[in-house]
């Protein structure tokens, strides 16, 4: 089953006098808990992609089906409800509220959708990326990798159908990041699909499937034979003592 379908997907920008044609008539099918990576060279239009898929701008022309769903002509309003639904978002900067805790920060999708409930859902979801203990904390308090991994708490406290994610181990470390990757890859194995956005071939290794973008159009799309086990990876690397993970914060 398609989670994700697009047919003949293009974006326009129009700057002053100028057009510039991000994406140009993309043709593809994400399967329900695949994990792909997208990869391309900045303005390839893997961003705008990134944007398109996840309903936070409208395509120029062509279709896009999101869980069975036509989206591609939803208004702004219908657009949030889907996105609040249907989609999770991490970034590379984590995103997160400076004087806030772990477990609050989790909350907050929750908060506006209207979820009851809230402190042991976002526990559980804590608990889910292995950061229960530390829910009281504040980012400032917290390393990269596990500011990281309470972004993706806050992501899937609301159940999404699909994962986007945007550079996610751009700014984190070797070990931190394989710990990123085996949290998305258990999302993979349970069904949750996972889009995922990076310049790093090892971390598209992790992955079942690469699709590269090139001037706005699909370049190659191709399967992973066989996918880096970060849990493996994760066995042969030295592991931070305590105090060698809080010099990280």
């Amino acid at each position: 089953m398609s989670m994700i379908k697009v047919q003949d997907l293009t974006k326009t920008y129009t700057m002053g006098n100028t057009q510039v044609h991000a994406l140009r008539g993309v043709k593809l099918e994400i399967g329900a808990g695949e994990l792909v990576a997208i990869m391309g060279p900045s303005g390839s239009g893997k961003s705008t992609f990134m944007n398109l898929v996840g309903c936070l701008d409208r395509p120029t022309g062509g279709e896009y089906s999101l869980d069975g769903v036509d989206v591609s002509r939803m208004n702004d309003n219908q657009l949030a409800e889907i996105r609040n639904e249907k989609i999770g978002f991490v970034f590379q900067q984590f995103n997160l509220l400076p004087r806030t805790s772990a477990l609050r920060q989790v909350e907050l999708p929750m908060i506006y959708s209207g979820v009851p409930n809230r402190a042991e859902r976002a526990m559980m979801a804590l608990e889910a990326v292995g950061l229960a203990d530390r829910h009281d904390h504040t980012p400032s308090e917290l390393s990269g990798g596990q500011q990281q991994r309470v972004a993706i708490a806050r992501a899937l406290v609301n159940d999404p159908r699909v994962l986007m994610a945007d550079e996610p181990t751009g700014a984190l470390d070797t070990r931190t990041g394989e710990e990123v990757m085996a949290i998305f890859q258990r999302l993979h194995r349970t069904g949750t699909t996972v889009v995922l956005v990076t310049h790093e071939w090892d971390i598209a290794q992790h992955c079942n499937r690469i699709i590269r973008f090139k001037d706005g159009r699909v370049v190659s799309d191709d399967p992973v034979e066989t996918p880096i086990d970060a849990n493996l990876e994760l066995s042969r690397l030295p592991r931070l003592d305590d105090e060698e993970e809080e010099a990280l914060v």
